[in-house]
């Protein structure tokens, strides 16, 4: 076994020489990511809601917000 053969490393190692070395670089993806993950999640929640309250919702209902005609 010779130990000056280059190893391909794993996922984790992968991950460790693209984002992790660098400071700076750790803290944007981090910032980077919680932002993307922020907006998945309210934009999943908000379609959830949506489709649970069809119908029930304020602009679903047409005689709302109508005055009544006099006839």
């Amino acid at each position: 076994m010779n130990s000056a053969a280059p190893r391909s490393g794993g996922l984790f190692e992968g991950l460790y020489r693209v984002i992790m070395r660098r400071n700076s670089v750790y803290v944007t993806f981090i910032i980077a990511g919680a932002f993307v993950g922020e907006r998945a999640v309210d934009y999943g929640v908000h379609k959830l809601w949506e489709y649970n309250n069809v119908g029930k919702r304020y602009e679903d209902i047409s005689v709302l917000g109508q005055r009544p005609t006099e006839e």
